[in-house]
């Protein structure tokens, strides 16, 4: 028993305090303190500080998502406006992706070296200014330029976006965090296309302009919300090297690739490309082993569970992200519909995801994450071969079943994958293991678009692909549209052979650890603490002992830490 002075109208008096309440008001405590210093939001190490942070995440992704969806919808606008070539329209897509991929890792190191938080509210600024300019483009090459700064600001979203949750939620939790974040994507999955086909009847700027308030308002929520839980990471340095070396073999790899279709694979571009990614992108490997602060760290794949999840996450970006770029010229090419009609015509496909993914990551907290995610590839496979029997008058029922279906297959997979993949790092590895995430998904989105490029252009005339992806289409017969249809359903089909590589890769990964129960997720000295539990999404990650939580997570907090709480709570604050 404590004695403590306290004082008011009536004078000074004596009051007893248990040390447990002079321990909860402690400055060392502020777990208590809803507020930190005065600032808006809550402290740290407050209960509902996971879900301020999961809002400003969800945020990120919300931005992210319907720009991709806004912009596809509206690319046959563009190529019209700007009198762009099919291969320069491609390019708008691939150029950002292209960034966004080569800079994650960066962006994920310099996260970890100076701070997420920093980094991620620096990339909302960078993305609004992006989007300003691009929507000034006076010609495509212009529009490129600022595409590429656009994937530069989102690579400091992707790279931290992850990583934050993993620092905020308790590892019982980490499934469902994932699941809301994949929900709010898939929500502007299903905004982005409809918003897109209402902008470009206002004019093609306003699909970039659209982006300005709202990534100003991520910004400032951000540096409201957001507290830096890791510490920074001791050994510094970047790669640039290594950093440069996949840089140019990528961008060849692509350029090649989405060429070669076009121009004919003996073209000297296609070549020089292709020859460049054979050389550098294994040199980039080597190099990688040897740096002293690599771009992307090679060991973290020595983990069976994060090799195996990463090697699905780009198998899941190879398979499913040319659908959407894909369908948007089937709807408007092929079968004439309005750019309206067209992102109304792909909301079954997001209206999966949002559908699957929260209860996927319910059910990965629960029982494990590695037969969900192979279940979810297999899914997605069945619809991706559902599509090779449509046709160019295909009633409109028959494709949105099998978007549909896709969408489920992919919220299964997706974050249960995540978790299992963000849950088996470091906490102050965790900003580098979520740029290698995003790094190997985006490279298969990337190639997956030049890829399937390649395939629907090959042995299709001229004339019939300007009216197709100019969406133009309308007055051509179905005879004249069969080679675009024909390819079409080949590239269905080299998807669905990918999906089914993915559900076996996702085997690999070690069979899920029963989690102890809620009751035991207070601190315990036992052989699991010091040894390390796999937690209750079958992620691999250590359960820290008492004495060693904050260190081994950097700050962040662990269930220990916390008031133990249902799975399915939801509050904020």
């Amino acid at each position: 028993m404590i004695l403590t002075f306290t004082s008011g109208f009536g004078g000074v008096r004596l009051r007893k305090e248990s040390p447990i309440e002079v321990r909860r008001a402690s400055p060392s405590r502020p777990a208590t303190n809803p507020t930190q210093g005065g600032r808006f939001g809550v402290a740290a190490s407050h209960a509902g500080y996971k879900w301020w942070a999961l809002s400003c995440t969800s945020l990120g992704m919300l931005l992210a998502a319907t720009n991709s969806g806004t912009l596809i919808i509206a690319l046959p606008d563009l190529e019209r406006s700007l009198h762009a070539s099919l291969l320069a329209l491609v390019w708008v897509i691939l150029a950002y992706l292209i960034a966004a991929t080569v800079l994650v890792l960066t962006a994920g190191r310099l996260s970890d070296l100076f701070g997420r938080k920093r980094a991620y509210v620096a990339g909302f600024v960078v993305f609004a200014l992006a989007s300003l300019g691009a929507g000034f483009s006076s010609g495509v090459t212009v529009l490129i330029l600022w595409r590429v700064l656009q994937g530069t600001a989102s690579a400091f979203l992707f790279a931290n976006a992850a990583a934050l949750v993993t620092d905020a939620f308790p590892k019982r939790q980490l499934g469902l965090a994932m699941g809301a974040n994949t929900m709010v994507a898939a929500i502007g999955l299903v905004l982005g296309p409809v918003l897109g086909g209402a902008l470009v009847a206002i004019s093609w700027h306003w699909v970039f302009w659209f982006n300005v308030p709202l990534a100003l308002v991520g910004a400032a929520w951000g540096a409201l919300i957001l507290r830096e839980l890791a510490k920074p990471d001791a050994v510094r340095g970047y790669d640039v090297l290594g950093t440069s070396a996949f840089l140019l073999g990528l961008t060849g790899l692509v350029l090649g690739v989405s060429r070669g279709g076009l121009s004919g694979w003996d073209d000297a571009v296609v070549i020089g490309g292709l020859a460049a990614a054979f050389v550098l992108l294994p040199a980039w490997v080597l190099i990688e082993r040897r740096s002293r602060a690599p771009m992307l760290d090679l060991t973290v794949f020595k983990n069976r569970l994060f090799a195996a999840a990463t090697a699905a996450a780009f198998i899941n970006g190879l398979a499913r992200f040319a659908l959407m770029f894909l369908f948007v010229f089937y709807f408007q090419g092929a079968q004439g519909n309005s750019p309206i009609a067209a992102g109304i015509k792909l909301i079954p496909l997001a209206l999966g995801m949002l559908l699957a993914s929260p209860l996927a990551g319910i059910h990965a907290d629960r029982h494990g994450s590695r037969a969900l995610a192979a279940a979810g590839m297999l899914v997605s496979a069945v619809g991706l071969a559902g599509m090779t029997t449509l046709a160019v008058h295909t009633p409109y029922w028959q494709s949105g079943l099998w978007l549909l279906i896709v969408g489920v297959g992919s919220g299964m997979f997706n974050s249960p994958n995540t978790a299992a993949m963000m849950g088996t790092v470091p906490a102050h590895r965790r900003g580098i293991a979520a740029g290698a995430r995003t790094l190997l998904q985006n490279t298969g989105a990337v190639l997956s678009i030049a890829f399937v490029l390649a395939i629907v252009t090959s042995a299709v005339p001229k004339a019939t692909l300007f009216a197709v992806f100019s969406g133009l289409a309308k007055g051509l017969s179905a005879h004249k549209l069969a080679p675009f249809i024909g390819n079409m359903h080949v590239a269905l089909w080299v998807l669905t052979a990918t999906s089914l590589v993915g559900s076996v890769v996702c085997l690999l990964r070690p069979r899920h650890v029963s989690a102890p129960p809620a009751r035991d997720a207070l601190p315990r000295p036992s052989r699991a603490s010091a040894l390390g539990a796999r937690d209750g999404a079958g992620n691999g990650r250590a359960l820290p002992a008492r004495a060693g939580a904050r260190s081994q997570r950097a700050g962040a907090h662990s269930d220990e830490d916390r008031t133990p709480s249902p799975p399915l709570s939801g509050r904020i604050g």
